[in-house]
């Protein structure tokens, strides 16, 4: 068996970090735009950056990029297929590759969805979060409800694979019945995949330094439970605990996050994971500042070796985010041990059970998807435990 064979799916993450403005929950590194959006330099740096990342593909191919933010629907459709196009002559993208772009309805024209299919790209991502007027003023949105029924709309339209629309609950002063309204109402688009999230104060974030009202913990249990009845009665199937979709809808590229795969990353702030042949993952991380980035001849930040003490603990925090779960063997073959170093953990959450008993799969149950903390806890290093 050849090197590749061996080492895990490789996909490619790339960030644009600019967006019309700061949403004040947002912890991601995105920036306002100030000034004209510096289209042909970023995509030069992108493309710079990526011949350097050739040496991480291991004779790979990649399975996957996401083009993510920020708001990369900023990048007209012509500068995103010159991208793709310059990945294709410098990376071994595959050609049923899925690709993933974010838009938000704000920066996309409903007409631009089949100019950036005929880009390259298989999937559009979009950022409705609410189809609630007065919950996207409160979360900082530049859309309206009508401006992201219209996107949603045009998006089947486009010749797409697949496409996801974004959904946030326990927003600021809702309660389970709009909350299950609005849910209601984005089910009705009917799209293929539904991603859907609960509001978070993170901090850093203005939402953080100036909290509304959100609802309490009690309140939050409701609304998930309410929202999740409603997106399984339409017939999504939850894959991930933030993720549901049509069959054959799932987004391959973070599976493969969540699976422990190896992803490239280029752009301001981007993070990556390489396995390498000789059995080492390290993590790395590129320039935060999009000025930096661009300024600068080499834009790595910082680069790591995961130990093999961390890479259990690694792996569940990801892989128990899938209902599914994960094969032990698969596990053991990801991090690059035995698997008998998942068998204590495996052992103590499968007794308090927050894992199925099944000795040849982590599989989380409904009690280990709630309480995912206390699973994960199950498998910490013992020198930190």
């Amino acid at each position: 068996m050849n090197a590749a064979a061996e080492l895990p799916p490789l996909g490619l993450y790339i960030h644009l970090p600019w967006c019309v403005r700061k949403c004040p929950y947002c912890d991601f590194n995105s920036h306002a735009l100030r000034g004209a959006l510096p289209v042909d330099a970023y995509v030069h740096a992108l493309l710079r950056d990526a011949e350097a990342e050739a040496a991480g593909v291991h004779g790979r191919e990649i399975s996957s990029v996401f083009i993510g933010g920020g708001t990369p629907s900023l990048f007209p459709a012509e500068a995103i297929g010159r991208l793709l196009a310059g990945l294709g002559q410098r990376l071994p993208v595959a050609t049923d590759a899925e690709i993933t772009l974010e838009a938000n309805p704000g920066t996309a024209e409903t007409g631009t969805f089949r100019a950036y299919r005929d880009g390259g790209v298989t999937r559009i991502s979009l950022g409705v979060q609410s189809l609630d007027a007065g919950q996207l003023r409160r979360l900082g949105r530049i859309h309206g409800p009508a401006e992201a029924r219209a996107a949603a709309s045009a998006l089947p339209e486009a010749g797409l694979a697949s496409h996801n629309l974004d959904l946030m609950y326990a927003l600021p002063e809702q309660t389970p019945e709009q909350a299950e309204a609005d849910a209601m109402a984005v089910i009705a688009l009917d799209a293929p995949h539904l991603s859907c999230y609960q509001l978070t104060l993170e901090p850093g974030t203005a939402f953080a330094a100036r909290p509304p009202a959100v609802p309490d913990e009690d309140t939050a249990f409701d609304i998930q439970a309410a929202v999740h009845g409603r997106l399984h009665a339409a017939g999504y199937q939850r894959y991930e605990v933030s993720a549901w979709a049509r069959p054959g809808h799932e987004c391959r590229h973070n599976l493969n996050y969540w699976t422990y795969g190896d992803y490239l990353a280029l752009g301001a702030g981007a993070h990556g994971k390489c396995t390498r042949p000789d059995g080492g993952i390290e993590r790395y991380q590129r320039i935060a500042a999009p000025r930096q980035y661009l300024a600068a001849n080499d834009t790595l930040a910082a680069r790591q070796e995961v130990p093999p003490g961390e890479r259990v603990l690694e792996l569940m925090m990801n892989a128990m985010r899938l209902p599914a779960g994960i094969d032990v063997e698969a596990a053991a073959a990801r991090t690059g041990l035995g698997a008998d170093a998942f068998r204590p953990g495996q052992t103590l959450a499968i007794e308090q059970g927050l894992l199925r008993d099944d000795p040849g799969r982590l599989q989380p149950t409904e009690h280990g998807l709630l309480f995912l903390n206390d699973l994960l806890a199950c498998f910490l290093p013992e020198d930190s435990a």
